[in-house]
């Protein structure tokens, strides 16, 4: 299905106006609210049309230092249709929820902690939110552009580069 017509799917059978159409409207993307994302999840995996079965990356960004926001990124693919959509969600960093998918696509679990660990987006909802990569009591969110890097943990240095490696 060609992309106009999940967008034209979408406002149809799951909310008139959900997403814009027309020359302003991205070509390879739909942009979603993080209030209408959890319940829109779930009409992209189910609707017999639609049908996106696989989830197949999600991804955190931050938006950097000017932008005070933080982002996450769904790729998901229906492999009984053979099409694909990106989903793009933006979140403030004052507050970063979103509303798991680990429930709906069972891949996103890891996904969503390893998110969680590095850029600090909660997500709602989640059975089992934790760090994934680093220690319970590590300080702060390593891929946000703003992220101080600590000299030392718990007495232990912690060295930026790796030297004599090679």
């Amino acid at each position: 299905m060609e992309f106009n017509k999940i967008i034209e799917s979408i406002n149809t059978d799951f909310k008139e106006g959900l997403l814009p159409i027309g020359e302003e409207a991205p070509t390879d993307h739909i942009q979603v609210s993080p209030e209408d994302w959890g319940e829109l999840a779930g009409f992209l995996r189910e609707n017999d049309s639609l049908k996106f079965d696989s989830l197949m990356c999600l991804t955190g960004i931050d938006e950097g230092t000017e932008e005070e926001n933080l982002g996450v990124i769904y790729s998901l693919h229906s492999m009984i249709h053979r099409h694909k959509l990106e989903v793009r969600i933006t979140v403030p960093k004052s507050r970063p929820v979103v509303p798991s998918v680990e429930q709906i696509w069972r891949i996103a679990d890891w996904f969503e902690r390893e998110i969680y660990d590095m850029f600090g987006i909660t997500f709602e909802g989640h059975r089992d939110l934790r760090r994934i990569l680093l220690p319970e009591d590590w300080e702060g969110y390593p891929l946000r552009k703003d992220y101080i890097f600590p000299e030392s943990w718990h007495g232990i240095e912690v060295p930026k580069m790796k030297e004599g490696w090679e």
